[in-house]
């Protein structure tokens, strides 16, 4: 293959592992954690499962897709390795994906051996995927990087870097990951204390013998309208150039990603969180993601003593 196709492979390598997760997020909602029992990397004792029930064969389907995208990882790495120069960010980033990926199948074997899946309400529980939420947005950040600086997008510099703007994108990605973890322990709540109405389920969260994963509903809806208007805030009044038409480009695109997120949130609570709408809130937050890891990529790609070379700085959704 020629490695003017690096940057298509690192771009599907990304949607793929994006799809995983999706799945992985079926799994969990569905209750086909277990499905192959106590038992890491064979399901059920065996390689193949036998004639499985649903909840296995859902969980198997994840344990193949999730070894193909072991295969990718590393099939990423040793092509960018032989592609690319020492020193390249693109070696550096496929580096980063091999690392994320390794972890997140330990993480992941580690929830099924301690059988932390299916109906299991446990602190333990909470722990471990919160732990897989944020190894699963880095591996994200990692790949998507990767693809970035394999399309010709610059390097990434915090030398140089005005003090607000590395500030600004910490507190965002902080606060994006805390909406993720926040997010994925609401919807485990959601999966194993179902509510048959809002009514039922807003009572729900606040009673004071409710279990723990329901008393902790509450706090996701708060985080993300503050980390989303912070976001919303970010894109919108950053400054930007007038001739950097990609940073326009994906401030514009995160702002109506975020907002796009947040009703779906609300959507999702009035509905009671299908698994289908869990589904779609899930991909938005992966795409928040992916889209503010290449917003901070175009903006940081540039030191400060560039940006105070430009006559022009306006906001970026100006019509000039």
């Amino acid at each position: 293959m020629k490695s003017n196709s690096f940057p298509k492979f690192a771009w599907f390598v990304l949607g793929y592992n994006m799809l995983v997760i999706l799945w992985g997020a079926f799994v969990r909602a569905t209750g086909s954690g277990a499905g192959c029992g106590a038992h890491w990397p064979l399901c059920n004792g065996q390689v193949v499962p036998q004639s499985p029930a649903v909840q296995t064969s859902v969980e198997f389907i994840h344990r193949i897709s999730s070894g193909l995208a072991l295969l990718l990882a590393v099939g990423l790495l040793v092509w960018a390795w032989r592609s690319y120069a020492k020193g390249s960010p693109v070696r550096l980033g496929a580096g980063l994906v091999m690392f994320f990926m390794i972890t997140e199948s330990l993480v992941g074997a580690m929830l099924v051996l301690f059988r932390w899946v299916a109906m299991d309400q446990s602190v333990q529980r909470v722990y471990s995927i919160s732990l897989h939420l944020v190894n699963t947005f880095l591996l994200l950040g990692s790949l998507t990087l990767t693809a970035w600086w394999a399309s010709g997008g610059g390097s990434v510099r915090l030398r140089g870097q005005k003090a607000t703007h590395l500030g600004l994108f910490a507190v965002a990605f902080a606060g994006t990951l805390l909406i993720g973890v926040s997010g994925a322990i609401t919807a485990l709540g959601d999966t194993l204390f179902p509510a048959g109405t809002l009514g039922e389920g807003v009572a729900q969260d606040f009673l004071p013998t409710a279990h723990f994963l329901v008393r902790l509903r509450v706090i996701h809806p708060l985080v993300a309208v503050v980390v989303g208007v912070f976001v919303l805030a970010l894109a919108y009044f950053l400054p930007n150039p007038p001739a950097d038409r990609k940073q326009n480009l994906l401030s514009t695109v995160l702002v109506w990603l975020t907002l796009a997120q947040l009703a779906a949130g609300a959507l999702n609570v009035i509905i009671l969180a299908p698994v289908w709408m869990q589904i779609l809130h899930l991909l938005l937050a992966d795409l928040v993601w992916v889209i503010l890891v290449l917003f901070s990529a175009q903006v940081l790609r540039r030191s400060q003593h560039a940006d105070e070379q430009a006559a022009d700085v306006r906001p970026v959704f100006s019509s000039s």
